[in-house]
């Protein structure tokens, strides 16, 4: 037997192969089948089955494209109930495969109310689970994605699910969907796969002996739940489409169309020289799907812009596995209509301005982050809620914005979004608020 992972870091999930004398098990695959296919067909692996462990709240799944191109079974949760053909999976039922490989479904709700775990057997030993949401490494699946009024009992339900899967052998291999980097996860700890022994020796919410006090701590500490999510299970229940084409075709400034959303994609010092008035700058990188669905009108039409030789596949990609198929073209050349502009500066310019008698400061990390290191006088909001709030109103547009973050890259996209509205903003490139208030610590000890 052979498991394969397939990490996909911006979103923070991981996509399971399992292979096992030439048959092939898929899991929780997002909606970019055909890396997967690819992985099988390479190993001349027939895949015989996939399997959903929920309704997932982070991306559209290719669970069901995947086992249409392939002829896989498709196995989800009983109580899922998607409006497509598939295997209910129903608790401890086991579904036989070919050569000693056998899947039993563990129901194991708590991230969301049908969540369903897999425990691989092998000739009759347990040998894998696929624990999706529910037990992760050192951590658990959030239970407040589904809202607020159902969180306390979801996080109950986990209580029974974590001690479900720690029931299991200690040597069984513990493989969750989500990990470090996902919004579906209570916590991150840096390390995607375990067993079920290390968890029951590291993981702290195991050593919670109460179900009411796992869900006083899964619930202390609320993390700001993407837009976006709001669409995933909907999208996921109902059933999703085939990939889009990745390619786009080419366009100037004047054919943007009207109703169109610009996202600029360019690196931020390209797009701190010039960008156009109104659009938003996400420069390319892991995450950028996230906080493009984050940020704009889900599904509205959206242009990119990109430098010349710039690959926008890779941009396109990441806006269809949160289901955003509307991009209408790339811009690549904006001209004079870059008029728009914003300005980087590194840690020692910035610390110097923040020094300022009229300096005033935006913090645009999140609440968990703001909690750990804090700067004193800066007005605090978190990036997303620029656009769900709008701008303080204690910035004054007459003077320069300080605007930082943890690195400078949610700093320089609130900057386009505060251009937008009449701001000039001076963005700490490279570094964050920790830095700041060491650097000002380190000045004032000298």
């Amino acid at each position: 037997m052979e498991i394969l992972s397939f990490r996909t870091p911006g979103l923070g999930d991981q996509t399971y192969l399992l292979t096992h004398e030439g048959k092939g098990v898929l899991v929780d695959p997002q909606r970019d089948i055909d890396r997967f296919l690819r992985a099988a067909a390479d190993r001349d692996v027939e895949l015989r089955f996939v399997l959903e462990t929920h309704l997932h709240n982070d991306y559209v799944s290719g669970g069901e494209q995947a086992a249409l191109r392939t002829g896989a079974e498709l196995v989800l949760p009983a109580a899922a109930a998607p409006a497509y053909r598939h295997t209910p999976a129903f608790h401890l039922e086991e579904i036989s495969g070919d050569d000693g490989l056998a899947i039993r479904p563990i129901h194991t709700p708590g991230h969301t109310p049908e969540h369903t775990s897999y425990l691989v057997l092998i000739d009759g030993e347990p040998t894998a689970v696929f624990s999706g949401g529910s037990l992760l490494v050192a951590s658990a699946g959030r239970p407040d994605l589904l809202g607020t009024a159902r969180a306390r009992t979801l996080a109950r339900l986990q209580y029974g699910s974590l001690r479900r899967l720690a029931a299991l052998p200690p040597q069984v291999e513990l493989f969750p969907t989500h990990g470090e980097g996902s919004f579906c996860t209570a916590s991150g700890a840096g390390r995607y796969t375990s067993t079920i022994g290390d968890e029951i020796g590291t993981n702290p919410l195991l050593a919670i002996d109460d179900a009411d006090r796992l869900a006083d701590e899964l619930l202390a500490a609320p993390m700001p739940i993407p837009a976006f999510y709001a669409y995933m299970g909907p999208a996921n229940t109902l059933g999703v489409p085939p990939m889009p084409a990745i390619e786009v075709p080419e366009l100037a400034v004047a054919d943007v169309p009207d109703d169109a959303h610009v996202v600029d994609i360019r690196p931020r010092k390209a797009q701190a020289e010039g960008f156009l008035p109104g659009s938003v700058g996400i420069e390319e990188g892991t995450d950028f799907g996230s906080w493009a669905g984050w940020l704009l009108p889900y599904g509205s039409p959206l242009v990119l812009v990109a430098e010349r030789g710039q690959d926008v596949a890779e941009a396109v990609t990441q806006l269809a596995r949160i289901g955003i198929d509307s991009v209408r073209g790339v811009v690549r050349d904006l001209g004079p209509a870059a008029t728009a502009r914003f300005e980087l500066v590194d840690l020692t310019a910035f610390v110097a301005l923040v020094e300022r008698p009229d300096a005033q400061v935006l913090d645009v990390r999140m609440p968990n982050e703001r909690a750990a290191v804090r700067l004193g006088g800066a007005v605090e909001r978190f990036l997303p809620e620029l656009v769900a709030e709008g701008v303080p109103a204690e910035l004054d547009r007459d003077r320069p914005v300080l605007v930082a973050c943890g690195s400078g890259r949610r700093a320089a996209i609130a900057a386009t979004l505060l251009a937008r509205q009449g701001y000039r903003a001076v963005v700490l490139n490279r570094a964050g608020i920790p830095d700041v208030v060491a650097a000002k610590a380190a000045r004032h000890a000298a």
